[in-house]
């Protein structure tokens, strides 16, 4: 596994450690180019969201070294996305994310195990 999606999978990881829903880590580099990955996951309120882009920030910072270029949607917390350049976070409010439907959109990406270290 390449760099970007460890670093993905390390993310999956600290959403699933605040107990986000449906994370999953989709291989993107082959249809779009411009990142590798997504990963992308739910909180049941903005509170929760935040929480866990906060945790994702958290492990990235600590283990990686490794910082945002760009945050989106903090002020509402329905959908969070996070810029790691090679990689970007999603995380959505459950409605919002059932809404944008990204997994449809995105359906002939890969799905990576982000479960195994």
């Amino acid at each position: 596994m390449d760099l970007p999606h460890e670093r993905a999978c390390l993310a999956a990881r600290a959403a699933d450690d605040k107990l986000a829903t449906d994370v999953l880590v989709l291989d993107v580099g082959d249809i779009i180019g411009i990142v590798e990955s997504f990963v992308i996951a739910s909180g049941a309120n903005s509170r929760q969201v935040k929480a866990i882009v906060d945790n994702i920030d958290d492990k990235l910072r600590m283990e990686c070294g490794l910082k945002p270029r760009n945050i989106e949607g903090l002020d509402t917390s329905t959908w969070v996305l996070v810029d790691y350049g090679d990689f970007i976070v999603h995380v959505f409010l459950d409605e919002t994310r059932e809404f944008y439907d990204l997994e449809r959109l995105w359906a002939d990406a890969p799905k990576v195990n982000w479960h195994i270290s």
